[in-house]
């Protein structure tokens, strides 16, 4: 597939899963009963399928999720002029903040019914500038173990022509979710 027709297909898939975002409640916190008994895949398609509300930070920092599936989690986003560094390029903190999500979303895939995770560990390496140039980039995270006590993923941040603007690797802590 050519550079054009990947951007044409990753748009569309953003604009087929921002419909059905906008379709729902909006960005938000489910609220407990509406998760309550479902593994961290369903409440991820949930949200996707515009049934309990997004995670707000990605209106504020233009990234959705575009797909998701046991052990991965794939978020997209526009680069743009407001997301700028002093020195003209993306600042790092919009790629780590897209890596960090499908990261942790990859993990969430993989959470039985009860269970949650936090971060305890991101690394992020950064091996080419991102500029507002590029018209979207993709975040890929898939999960490299789940235990009962600790979660490892990895992911990489590329253009469609599949060029790599930066990897992160993440530690999660897994726990029982207090009831509410």
């Amino acid at each position: 597939m050519s550079d054009n027709n990947q951007l044409e297909a990753w748009i569309a898939r953003e604009t087929e899963v921002n419909a059905l975002l906008h379709a729902g409640p909006g960005p938000g916190v489910a609220r407990s009963e509406d998760i309550e008994g479902l593994t961290g895949l369903e409440v991820m398609q949930a949200m996707m399928d515009g049934k309990i509300p997004y995670a707000a930070i990605a209106e504020t920092l233009n990234f959705t999720v575009v797909e998701v599936s046991a052990g991965v989690a794939i978020f997209q986003g526009e680069p743009l002029a407001e997301h700028l560094n002093p020195l003209g390029t993306i600042h790092g903190g919009w790629a780590a903040t897209m890596l960090d999500s499908a990261l942790g979303c990859s993990v969430h895939t993989m959470m039985p019914p009860g269970r949650g995770y936090t971060t305890a560990e991101l690394g992020v390496n950064y091996v080419k500038a991102l500029t507002p140039k590029v018209q979207r980039v993709r975040a890929i995270g898939k999960v490299i173990h789940c235990g009962r006590q600790l979660a490892t993923a990895e992911a990489r941040l590329v253009g469609p022509d599949g060029t790599l603007y930066a990897h992160a690797t993440t530690t999660c802590l897994v726990f029982e979710l207090p009831k509410r």
